[in-house]
């Protein structure tokens, strides 16, 4: 990985330069709060956000896609693939780590194409946090608080100019084309280091444990008093799911022409908080009550992705805590149980 500085004046034109080979999308200020969305001019451009709404996995996971289309008379069928050269730029480091189980999950077993098309054809630019986003955000209790992969691109702010770390070679192609950077100086990487170890401070921990510890904990909780607690709060919305950079829980549903003859199968996200997730043809649920449900969802963060991935479903971002109405958080819950079994 090398290291190479661009001058924050000359920023416009690398983004600029961009534009004119992909789609590139950001982090831009929408009322009080920040959205990635298309980019086309520099000045909606916000890389001092905190934090975004939905995450930028909407880009590669967007939230109703066409998978294929059909035709009845014929019974055939034809898979739709979005390979639009993309460049989602601006994103954080959870979202990075969130970023790379996805990449996990949908390559493994029986590889998502859908995925993994739209994946290739993206250029992941992400900058380093140097505050916390809010109170909400517990990325250091995650170890998400920095990403030395699953990017092409990394910048760090250093006031007058920013830090690139090159991940890829793609992303280094990037560069030797659409940007004005030099190579780094010694002053330059004396600086970064500055920066990068004033910031640890400024980021606490949040949960009172070890993250390496959830799967082991979640697997003593199951029968928690805390998920009955649970069930007289949760309003069953789906917030958290909807906010969360690695859910991936889909519905899928045909939608056919009015004659009969044309279709579109179509996915779209889904949450497991909701009522009918877990009900079937029968109309058995699964998870009726709201306490297995959110059992469920905390049980897929804690221990059932780490069993599968090896990585946690949680990176800290704090969006499910920003978005629930009843103060339902990760930290809350974790810490709670935690307390249940400390000795």
């Amino acid at each position: 990985m090398s290291l190479r500085i661009i001058d924050k004046g000359a920023m416009a034109a690398f983004v600029s330069s961009l534009m004119r080979q992909y789609e590139v999308v950001g982090p831009q200020a929408k009322d009080n709060q920040f959205a990635f969305g298309p980019i086309t001019n520099y000045g909606q451009l916000r890389l001092d956000y905190n934090t975004s709404v939905l995450p930028p996995k909407k880009y590669l996971l967007p939230q109703k896609e066409v998978l294929f289309t059909f035709r009845t008379e014929t019974n055939s069928a034809s898979a739709v693939f979005d390979t639009h050269p993309r460049v989602i730029l601006g994103m954080h480091t959870c979202d990075i780590h969130a970023l790379r189980l996805l990449d996990a999950v949908f390559a493994k077993d029986n590889p998502d194409q859908h995925y993994l098309k739209r994946r290739a054809a993206t250029l992941i630019i992400g900058i380093e946090c140097l505050t916390p986003c809010d109170e909400n955000s517990f990325c250091k209790s995650m170890n998400t608080l920095s990403a030395s992969e699953g990017f092409d691109l990394h910048l760090v702010d250093l006031g007058q100019v920013y830090a690139v770390e090159v991940g890829t070679s793609s992303g280094q192609e990037l560069l030797n084309k659409h940007a004005e950077a030099r190579a780094a100086t010694q002053d330059d990487i004396t600086l970064m280091n500055k920066v990068l170890s004033e910031k640890w401070p400024r980021f606490p921990y949040k949960l009172d444990f070890d993250a390496s510890e959830l799967p082991s904990l979640m697997a003593v909780s199951y029968k928690s008093p805390v998920w009955s607690e649970l069930d007289q709060r949760c309003l069953a919305c789906g917030s958290c799911n909807t906010t969360c950079p690695t859910c991936y829980c889909f519905n899928v549903m045909d939608d056919i022409s009015l004659d009969g003859k044309t279709g579109e199968r179509i996915r779209m996200w889904d949450s497991c908080q909701l009522d009918e997730f877990a009900r079937v043809g029968s109309g058995e649920n699964f998870r009726e009550k709201r306490a297995q449900r959110q059992r469920h969802r905390f049980f897929r963060k804690g221990k059932y992705i780490p069993d599968m991935h090896g990585e946690l479903g949680c990176v800290g971002c704090g969006r499910c805590a920003r978005t629930c109405l009843v103060d339902i958080t990760p930290v809350g819950v974790w810490n709670e149980l935690h307390k249940a079994h400390a000795i």
